[in-house]
């Protein structure tokens, strides 16, 4: 798969000092997911005021395509069908120590939508799933502002899978 993007340290915070890290790698799976009214799956974390794809790490057994399904299962509360590659980031967090790998693909929602499954954390950020076009996830993306070191590289991270995705369709 491309990749479309690296993100360093400095990329996210430019004043950051350089630093020697052996980092540990983190895979993680996320989607451009289309329900069938072709909006896409946005989840916004109001208390940190950002907004994110649905996804996440990919537990040890599975493969990326089998971590999509489980991901989007929680976190949009709907089946996929996995579709075209849209690419991958990559990521250098110094702060944890982590070198995560985001692999992004086009999805449809499969069936019914269900309700969302959100992770203890997920709740205490205030996760809620939004369905908006794809402009409007774009839009609302490049508004955001990071409040955390972790915001910082999603909101990068997400808004390049946003726009890469626009244009490939």
């Amino acid at each position: 798969m491309k990749t479309i993007l690296t993100l360093r340290q400095k990329d996210v915070y430019p004043r950051s000092k350089v630093k020697k890290i052996t980092y540990h790698t983190r895979t993680a799976a996320r989607a451009i997911l289309f329900d069938s009214q072709n909006r896409i799956a946005l989840e916004y974390v109001s208390l940190r005021n950002y907004y994110k794809l649905p996804g996440g790490g990919v537990e040890k057994g599975e493969s990326i395509l089998l971590g999509l399904r489980r991901e989007c299962m929680e976190e949009a509360g709907c089946a996929i069908k996995p579709g075209k590659a849209i690419g991958k980031i990559v990521e250098y967090r110094d702060l944890y120590k982590i070198h995560q790998v985001s692999y992004c693909y086009f999805a449809k929602v499969v069936g019914k939508k269900g309700k969302t499954a959100f992770t203890g954390s997920e709740k205490t950020n205030k996760f809620k799933l939004l369905w908006v076009p794809l402009g409007k996830a774009i839009a609302l993306s490049r508004k955001a502002k990071p409040s955390t070191y972790e915001s910082g590289f999603i909101i990068k991270r997400d808004l390049q899978f946003l726009e890469t995705a626009k244009s490939l369709l």
